[in-house]
């Protein structure tokens, strides 16, 4: 399993983790704006939108720091509080547990389903309102 943060930015994501690198000395290894997303993904956004950021990556050393620009229909962006805990693993059971653990008494933003890019994703809130991110890796052409 790994553990990374994930921050949301108010439509700057790019900027920052540009910042971030240089400051650091990581490498972005991933930048993907909204538009470049599958476009039975891309069509669920307002064309706003699209230019932001849906996911970035800095990596640094063995650590990532993992990026987006805030886009919620159920929430607004809270510049303070725009982060969330980033889990990443290979064992399906292991997503399972963690994800229904975190959610019991929380709100699942985002259900544990298959991803696009392969593997599965969800999101949530739990009960003392720390916002997590479950990552479960496609292993199926490794």
């Amino acid at each position: 399993m790994k553990v990374n943060t994930y921050l949301h930015f108010n439509g700057n994501c790019e900027e920052a983790m540009n910042y971030y690198a240089d400051v650091l000395g990581g490498d972005i290894t991933m930048m993907m704006p909204f538009k470049d997303a599958p476009e039975d993904i891309c069509k669920q956004f307002p064309e706003s939108v699209h230019e932001l950021i849906m996911h970035a990556t800095l990596e640094i050393g063995d650590r990532a720091i993992m990026a987006s620009d805030f886009v919620s229909g159920k929430e607004s962006f809270n510049k303070g509080n725009n982060f969330a805990v980033s889990i990443n693993t290979d064992d399906e059971d292991e997503a399972v547990a963690i994800f229904n653990g975190l959610s019991e008494e929380g709100t699942v933003l985002m259900p544990l389903e298959p991803a696009f890019w392969g593997g599965k994703f969800g999101m949530l809130n739990d009960k003392f309102g720390v916002n997590w991110m479950l990552t479960l890796n496609d292993n199926s052409h490794a």
